[in-house]
């Protein structure tokens, strides 16, 4: 059992007012919910279920939700290379490589990061025979590179996933972008949920949701779908002073959503470079650089994101531990490229 409370604006729709404060490391959908409430598995804690989905939410009212059971494993243990970070009896730290999908899913139901931690940790992963996501507490796209962390206790999960729940882990990435976002660009100061902090930091507050027509998208939404707060704030910009043709940004999350900084990248207008769904928009001056720099750059077919800082406080000894990891080769060479 689930239990959510409504945020101060709950939408009057009590499928999405509980999709929006769905915590990390859930699976729960707005689809599944609508299922559940209209099955009889969502109530007011303590009262009856409710199963209207017009039914209205009160601010900070707490609900339950009875989920179905979890879906037993089919993976297989794979020897592939994984770069381990950290490790201990509880927990193991990863620098997951661009290309490895976290989990297995329909379509990539081999060489994922779950597949080699089976072999690589044998049956010490939490949860493993009932978990639909063994020990996975956050995800990072396939074709992100970066830190991730994964646990090996049940301890540890709740642990963690309660720390992701409550925003309280530290991520920060970073990007490469189309054009550089700047907090002095009137466009960007006109759009919905972008506000500006001190130090030149970008706040993109808006809700997310999946595209109504675009399955493989996400959009940026105002009356559906989970809050979402990235930051992010220009460490370098590259071409003309005036007038840039690429940026390089950090970012950090408040919250963890599907596909958020590429999502909210996007809607700056200043899209990751390489990101085939929401970077499409190309300014990087072609004619400037050498064949070969050439070559590379129309072969860079993924989003220039890196999962660069992870810090936390370990679940079992409660000391705080902060991992940082270097860019890899492709965004390393990518930065020459523009510094160039």
């Amino acid at each position: 059992m689930l239990v959510l409370t409504l945020n101060d604006a709950p939408p009057p729709r009590l499928d999405k007012a509980l999709a929006q404060v769905v915590p990390e490391g859930v699976t729960l959908s707005r689809s599944m919910l609508t299922k559940l409430i209209e099955g009889g598995s969502v109530s007011r804690v303590g009262g009856a279920p409710v199963t209207k989905l017009k039914t209205k939410g009160i601010a900070g009212e707490a609900w339950q939700v009875i989920l179905p059971k979890p879906v037993t494993l089919d993976a297989e243990p794979e020897d592939i290379p994984i770069e381990v970070v950290y490790e201990d009896d509880d927990l193991i730290l990863v620098n997951k490589a661009s290309g490895m999908v976290v989990h297995p899913a329909p379509g990539s139901e081999t060489g994922t990061l779950v597949n080699a931690l089976l072999h690589h940790c044998g049956d010490s992963l939490s949860g493993v025979g009932g978990m639909k996501r063994p020990g996975i507490v956050h995800r990072i796209d396939k074709d992100t590179s970066g830190l991730l962390i994964v646990a090996k206790s049940d301890a540890a999960h709740q642990g963690l996933a309660a720390q992701f729940a409550a925003h309280t882990i530290e991520r920060r990435y970073i990007a490469f972008t189309n054009g550089a976002p700047n907090r002095s660009d009137p466009r960007i100061a006109g759009l919905n949920g972008v506000a500006f902090e001190e130090g030149g930091v970008i706040r993109v507050a808006t809700n997310i949701a999946r595209h109504k027509t675009d399955r493989k998208r996400m959009a940026v939404v105002t009356d559906a779908g989970r809050h979402a707060i990235t930051r992010m704030a220009l460490t370098a910009s590259y071409g003309p002073v005036a007038r840039p043709y690429a940026g390089k940004i950090e970012c950090w999350l408040e919250t963890g959503r599907t596909h958020q900084i590429r999502v909210h990248a996007g809607h700056i207008g200043h899209g990751l470079i390489g990101d085939p769904i929401y970077g499409r928009r190309k300014t990087l001056p072609m004619n400037t650089f050498s064949d070969e720099d050439c070559s590379f750059l129309e072969s860079f077919k993924r989003q220039a994101l890196h999962a660069a800082t992870l810090g936390f406080i370990h679940p079992i000894s409660k000391k705080l531990l902060r991992f940082t990891t270097e860019l890899p080769t492709d965004l390393r060479r990518l930065e020459l490229i523009l510094s160039a």
